[in-house]
């Protein structure tokens, strides 16, 4: 059946339970139809011991050849219908729980995907993985209630009413008995639920830690690291496996339950039918009968433990993925947009007093660097309060006056903004693919453009060094690379967009004094006429500037060119200079 996908809204996301409705709502019609087959295969269950009951009672114990054979065909036919409803009903729950965990996986990728470059300062990559593979097929699981849950329930009434008719005294007792056995089960699916909580967590630390291992993996065999990581990672994987055993034990114990406790209950109910067959109060077709339904109740009890124990295991995923999918992100309506005047205005952040000159190429540099990242991150809107809802993270932004041209880059439509305005960040993400793919990203590739990106920034050497040249293969992450190459490939990613502003992070850290000079010098010249920012501490970046911002306890302290600062502010100069004699000594060294 044709699929549409809609993102959760904020009240599906208030609760595992409500996520779990979500999934359910977002495919009603195949739920519903599983709710069916589920339905008419647990009661279809039930058919075979009346219709052997009749065979007994009307063919052996009646002496009746031809009768017995007739039921006995009845029989043959209610086990191929049941056999085909089961193969319908475990079809269309598979397709349910894939729905489900695909449903997630496209909720968090789309999640994600809006929370942009901020995502990693909020989340670890080991939290996402872990979310994307374990959580969502947890709750998938869960989803099977829809379909064999409901049909236990309906399944467990119908057999308790025919049941009635053979014997009150057998139906109170099965009534009264399938509620203790669920009772039996609660303190072990509250258990699982604690347990799962903390072993949940520290699954995600570890997956973080493995995935910063394998990035990292080149650089720990250059140190020699590698042993020490190893055994440090196998002390804390086998930490997580004690912890595995404490979830695994309640949850082994509903298992054992959910097969044991149905068979000492179908035990109890024969021995009393047995006993009624014996005194005369029940035929001997009923005896069969009641054992085929007792029989038959195994499989509707099994199926509330195990649904129970999978929405106890739900829960804790669940919680995990609204937590992810209720982080906070900016959100521009563009029916009420503003557009940005033509040409590159002044870009303003009166938290920390910088303004940015239009067409200006300015630089930012902080005793802390981290103070220059910030405010870039704030330029380019990056910046929300985690803490804050989107809509206030939004409302946050307008009032704190980051213009563009006296626009509120707030109220700036989404697109518009990301065409208009790139922040360069040695941390921005390289994906596997070709160098033509890689430096010209979401954009149309020209060869042309593309060679001129690269000879600024310097890289065009990266290029020729790949065996087919432009159609060279460069590995995810740029891990086949140095850390140079590496970034001189961002930087001519970043060009070769022609954003009106772009705002580079220390994109010269990596490289050496020469390339440093021929990268500043080419971007300079080839964003002539449009504004460019660099954080930076090298006095060669900071004497190629137009202007130079200084920024103290993240404000803008002094501005001017790095002439003019080196004779008037003695704070920029102790800077420069410790940054000078710092160089020096990494050079003697």
């Amino acid at each position: 059946m044709p699929e549409t996908w809609v993102p959760p809204a904020a009240a599906d996301l208030t609760s595992s339970y409500r996520f779990l409705f979500w999934l359910t709502r977002s495919q009603s019609r195949r739920v519903a139809v599983g709710a069916a087959l589920g339905t008419c295969w647990t009661v279809g269950l039930a058919v075979p011991p009346w219709v052997l009951s009749r065979a007994v009672d009307e063919g052996l114990v009646a002496r009746d050849t031809s009768a017995l054979i007739a039921w006995a065909l009845v029989l043959l036919l209610v086990g191929v219908l049941n056999a085909l409803l089961g193969i319908s009903r475990h079809r269309t729950m598979t397709k349910i729980r894939m729905d489900a965990s695909f449903r997630t996986v496209r909720a968090t990728v789309w999640h994600t995907s809006r929370l942009g470059a901020s995502l990693a300062r909020r989340v670890s990559a080991g939290e996402v993985v872990t979310v994307g593979i374990a959580d969502a097929q947890t709750v998938a699981q869960a989803l099977t209630v829809t379909g064999p849950g409901v049909g236990a329930v309906i399944a467990y009434a119908v057999v308790a009413v025919v049941l009635f008719t053979i014997s009150p005294l057998l139906a109170a007792v099965v009534l009264a008995g399938v509620p203790l056995l669920a009772v039996a089960v609660g303190p072990f699916l509250r258990r699982i639920q604690h347990t799962g909580t903390e072993y949940r967590f520290q699954q995600g630390r570890l997956t973080t830690r493995l995935v910063d291992v394998l990035a990292g993996l080149r650089v720990l065999n250059g140190l020699g690291g590698k042993t020490f990581v190893a055994e440090r990672y196998e002390r804390q994987s086998q930490g997580l496996v004690g912890r595995g055993y404490r979830v695994a034990g309640p949850s082994s114990w509903v298992g054992a339950l959910s097969t044991g406790l149905p068979a000492l209950f179908l035990a109890a109910v024969v021995w009393l039918s047995a006993r009624m067959a014996a005194a005369g109060d029940i035929t001997i077709g009923d005896l069969v009968a009641v054992y085929g339904y007792v029989a038959v109740l195994a499989v509707p009890v099994a199926f509330f433990i195990e649904g129970s124990g999978d929405i106890a295991r739900a829960r804790v995923a669940g919680q995990r993925i609204i937590d992810l999918l209720n982080l906070p992100v900016p959100r521009r309506h563009d029916h009420s947009a503003v557009a940005i005047p033509p040409g590159c205005g002044p870009l303003a952040d009166p938290a920390s007093g910088v303004v940015i000159r239009p067409g200006s190429f300015t630089a930012l540099v902080a005793a802390r660097p981290a103070e220059a990242v910030t405010v870039i991150e704030r330029l380019g809107h990056l910046t929300i309060d985690p803490q804050a809802g989107a809509q206030a993270g939004a409302q946050a932004g307008a009032q704190a006056g980051v213009t563009w041209a006296g626009v509120p880059v707030a109220d700036v439509a989404d697109e518009e903004f990301r065409q208009r305005l790139v922040v360069a960040d040695n941390h921005a993400e390289v994906f596997a693919g070709t160098a033509r793919e890689i430096v010209a990203g979401r954009l149309d590739a020209d060869d042309d453009r593309i060679r001129t990106a690269l000879y600024t920034a310097v890289a065009e050497d990266v290029v020729e060094a790949l065996a087919g040249g432009l159609d060279g293969v460069i590995a995810a992450g740029a891990s086949d690379l140095s850390g140079g190459q590496r970034q001189r490939l961002q930087l001519a990613r970043a060009v070769y967009a022609a954003p009106d502003v772009l705002l580079a992070i220390d994109p010269t850290s990596a490289v050496d004094a020469t390339t440093e000079a021929a990268m500043i010098d080419r971007l300079q010249e080839a964003r002539r006429g449009r504004t460019t920012v660099i954080t930076t501490a090298s006095p060669l970046v900071l004497d190629r500037a137009d202007e130079v911002i200084l920024l103290v306890d993240g404000h803008a302290a002094s501005v001017g060119t790095h002439a003019d600062l080196l004779r008037n502010d003695s704070c920029y100069r102790e800077l420069v200079s410790r940054t000078q004699n710092d160089g020096e000594q990494v050079a003697d060294e």
